[in-house]
């Protein structure tokens, strides 16, 4: 019951998203808009996010940094579980839910992925996956204010997906946001590696790059690729 009245309210939203969300040539229509939310997300990442996360990866020890990022990972493969069952995929649903039976038992609530040693590949999928097989377009690119790029369809899915968390469904707030913020601190952490590597525009390099991500997990890894140099899995966590 604590879910039903904001799901209802997503999925009354959904029945509008078709008219808001249609496939345009142009991508990034609110690109006048997108730009200053773009640039208020650089400058709260520059003073705030990034030096939290190298802080961050400076005290933790490389194992334990390594489980933490495993331990999210595992959260977000029963996110995928609920996914792969409304996708109607029974491969991804056994995958996904392998994974996470395996890695919350014998992987010690996940700070171990013995279900990669063990052979079980991820099923990574979200709720904006889930609405492009349902049929739903993607619609504009849009750069969300702290929570940075979306489309009209993976921004909708992202509510969802927020409402369905594991950490969604913990009843004590200061754990649930604690949670919440590890798994930010700890995604960030883990772009620090790549991200002397964007070059040219930062604003057209993280939409293009993310609408590329978008691309290839909805058309299941088969598109072109403009960004070989880059190892998808970086990505995925934060995008």
């Amino acid at each position: 019951m604590k879910l039903l009245r904001p799901t209802l309210g997503l999925l009354c939203l959904l029945l509008f998203a078709p008219a808001m969300a249609q496939e345009t040539v142009n991508p990034d229509p609110w690109e006048g808009l997108n730009r200053p939310i773009f640039e208020f997300n650089e400058r709260l990442d520059q003073y705030l996010l990034k030096p939290t996360a190298k802080g961050y990866q400076a005290v933790m020890p490389d194992p334990a940094e390594k489980g933490v990022g495993n331990f999210f990972r595992n959260l977000r493969d029963a996110n995928s579980t609920i996914n792969a069952v409304l996708q109607g995929r029974p491969g991804g649903v056994a995958r996904a839910g392998g994974r996470f039976l395996l890695n919350s038992t014998i992987g010690m609530l996940g700070l171990f992925d013995v279900a990669s040693r063990m052979g079980v590949e991820p099923y990574r999928t979200d709720f904006g996956h889930t609405l492009a097989i349902w049929g739903l377009p993607s619609g504009p690119y849009v750069m969300v204010p702290l929570f940075g790029p979306r489309t009209v369809r993976s921004g909708t899915g992202s509510v969802f997906d927020a409402l369905t968390s594991v950490e969604g469904s913990i009843d004590d707030m200061s754990l649930r946001n604690s949670l919440r913020t590890l798994d930010l601190v700890d995604s960030r952490a883990r772009l620090l590696r790549v991200e002397d590597l964007i070059s040219g525009d930062r604003y057209i390099f993280v939409r293009d790059a993310y609408l590329q991500q978008r691309r290839s997990q909805v058309s299941d890894g088969v598109v072109a690729d403009d960004f070989s140099d880059f190892n998808d899995a970086e990505w995925d966590e934060e995008f």
